[in-house]
């Protein structure tokens, strides 16, 4: 299979969440993936999606709610099996064949869980950027910040709402666009 490096697929999960430990029986699981596709020649963001997920171990409460707008309504709604988004994220946005990236390691970790536990073929390719860790080194910091510092920091305004999965991958492709694109546009002038 031949990569491709004309986008790179911006990912941002939410998964249930409490204040406390998870009730009995309840484990943390995707219940949105965020994505957004960033064009490399351009640096524009092409696409953003929110592909809500529905849990089958665990129920949203009002302390995840409150963090993320999802209630158990929009899932029941709107959302979709597991199996189901990982297949929409193969076949929409090629990502076995492109690079793709999170804020973090958490998104990639929790794939590669979930899709273990549940017999899931993994949706993505071997390569992923992690664009926390990537904005600490190009920026020269001792320890990795959030994603608003990140934004706060390169003087980006927060888009739509923090701890939704399809408004923080737009942020992040924002933040990763910031970082590559002037260095790919300095390289590719370069005689």
């Amino acid at each position: 299979m031949a990569h491709r490096f004309d986008q790179i697929v911006v990912i941002d999960i939410e998964a249930t969440c409490w204040n406390s430990p998870p009730p009995p029986g309840q484990v943390n699981e995707i219940i949105e993936v965020g994505v957004c596709t960033l064009d490399l020649q351009s640096g524009e963001r092409l696409t953003k999606e929110s592909l809500l997920v529905k849990p089958i171990q665990s129920t949203v409460g009002p302390f995840c709610t409150e963090l993320t707008g999802i209630t158990t309504m929009m899932l029941v709604e709107h959302g979709q099996s597991f199996a189901k988004a990982c297949l929409r994220l193969r076949k929409d946005y090629l990502t076995k064949q492109r690079v793709w990236a999170s804020y973090g390691d958490y998104d990639r970790r929790m794939f590669e869980k979930q899709c273990a536990d549940r017999n899931i073929p993994y949706p993505f390719g071997t390569t992923h950027l992690n664009v926390k860790s990537l904005f600490a080194l190009m920026m020269g910091l001792s320890h990795e910040v959030g994603l608003k510092e990140a934004l706060e920091r390169l003087n980006l305004p927060l888009e739509g709402q923090h701890h939704r999965g399809d408004d923080d991958a737009w942020n992040t492709a924002q933040i990763l666009a910031t970082l590559l694109i002037p260095i790919r546009v300095m390289l590719q002038n370069q005689p």
